[in-house]
């Protein structure tokens, strides 16, 4: 079954649901929204997961050294109000994912960690002391149908987090899941990608009604395989731009397939927002807002307008200012917002799709 359209809520209404969201959300112990935050690692990954049981899940680390720890620990510690990371998916092992890991876990504790394994894989700099620390903790294989496991807690929507990708393998099917509309032929060509992206763990977060699809750095080939013959997606609310905004990822059939309402880039000032990534997400009339970490400084670069843009100048005067998005306590709209810029939209969740 398909998902109907979404709705940007009026000013009237998003003052309601704003309040709302934010009482939901006061208080540790109260939390019974979900919060998602986009850390800025400079062209990483940091995407961190507060569920309604102040659960906490961290998906990828930045870079080794001071920065990109320092940055998550201050936005989990400090705005999320964490005093550990309950999980920790390395989604590849890239250094922009995983380098950050070991210096991160002198910062907050880290309680477990999931990746997709060892076999095959090419990693990066930085792996080595990655695999030291993964061996001081509960440590499991992400394979496609895994979840993460979450607590439940009392009185909301259903939260679930699965494991539609990794290793190059991919989930069967669910019930409800038919054949994509969008053939495969309307795919561009994308040569094999024989790097460690291909090993990207793909991520679907569900409350309620609302979804979240974090594909990491999943290049173009693979995408399609995520969306046909099948759509073992649906069509989410909120999609974090596959690698960072790269060309060699955001397959315009993936992006018309999963019909998201708002796209985060955690791209870098002289990295990502690809014109052929611009030219996919600009495409899909479902989408109303596509957020930037950094504005793109290259002359000829395509950015999003600068509302929808963190940080605007260039990395050495970074502020490293962040994105975040909570969703209300029953899961019928989210708030994005740029704290620093004052920046504030809200959405309804589009009606739910899932299996």
């Amino acid at each position: 079954m398909t998902r109907g359209g979404f709705a940007v809520i009026s000013v009237v209404g998003a003052v309601a649901a704003v309040i709302g969201l934010w009482a939901g959300l006061a208080g540790g112990a109260d939390r019974k929204g979900l919060s998602i935050y986009w850390v800025d690692v400079e062209g990483g990954a940091a995407t961190l997961i507060v569920t309604p049981a102040g659960e906490s899940v961290l998906v990828d680390t930045g870079v080794p050294g001071n920065r990109d720890p320092d940055r998550i620990a201050k936005v989990a510690k400090q705005v999320a109000g964490l005093e550990a990371i309950d999980h920790l998916v390395v989604t590849h092992f890239d250094v922009d994912h995983l380098g950050g890991a070991a210096d991160l876990a002198k910062r907050i504790p880290i309680r477990r960690v999931y990746d997709p394994g060892d076999k095959d894989a090419s990693p990066q700099r930085g792996y080595e002391v990655y695999a030291v620390l993964r061996k001081t903790v509960p440590y499991k294989v992400l394979a496609p149908g895994d979840a993460v496991p979450l607590c439940q807690a009392d009185g909301t929507p259903k939260i679930a987090l699965e494991c539609l990708a990794a290793a190059r393998k991919f989930v069967a099917p669910g019930p409800g899941r038919g054949a994509n509309p969008i053939p495969a032929s309307e795919s561009p060509e994308y040569p094999e990608d024989t790097t460690d992206n291909a090993r990207s763990v793909v991520l679907l977060l569900r409350f309620g009604n609302f979804e979240f699809l974090d594909a990491a750095d999943l290049t173009g080939r693979l995408e399609l395989r995520l969306v046909c013959p099948v759509n073992l997606v649906g069509q989410v609310d909120a999609y974090q731009v596959n690698h960072h905004g790269l060309d060699r990822s955001n397959n315009p059939v993936l992006v018309r397939s999963i019909r998201p309402t708002v796209t985060v880039m955690n791209n870098g000032d002289r990295k990502g927002c690809g014109p052929k990534t611009r030219a996919a997400l600009k495409a899909v009339p479902s989408i109303h807002a596509n957020y930037q970490l950094h504005k793109n400084l290259a002359a000829d670069a395509d950015n999003t307008p600068d509302q929808f843009i963190a940080n605007l100048g260039p990395a050495d005067a970074c502020q490293a200012n962040h994105v975040e998005l909570h969703v209300t306590p029953d899961g019928s709209a989210y708030t994005v917002r740029i704290p620093a810029t004052g920046h504030t939209q809200t959405f309804k969740t589009k009606p739910g799709d899932g299996p």
